[in-house]
């Protein structure tokens, strides 16, 4: 597990040992957010984008916005339901 502090990270490594991913503190003294690279992107720019993308929250604001809008649906279907 990375430092308590912002920007800290550990590899996230599987079981046969290789590095698959990044544990990554986006905020001082929270629990850290699992990233793993995507297509055609390091594991290294993953993090960086990880990091930048957290502003002011513990998840990147890409995912908090996508769970806030499905969310948000979830809310019209049980309405509706």
């Amino acid at each position: 597990e990375p430092a308590l502090k912002k920007g800290s990270w550990s590899p996230l490594l599987s079981r046969g040992r290789d590095v698959i991913g990044s544990v990554l503190r986006t905020k001082d003294n929270t629990k850290p957010v699992f990233v793993s690279p995507g297509h055609k992107l390091d594991t290294e720019s993953a993090r960086d984008i990880a990091l930048e993308c957290a502003r002011g929250y513990r998840i990147p604001e890409p995912t908090r916005r996508a769970d806030i809008y499905v969310a948000g649906l979830k809310k019209e279907v049980s309405v509706l339901a």
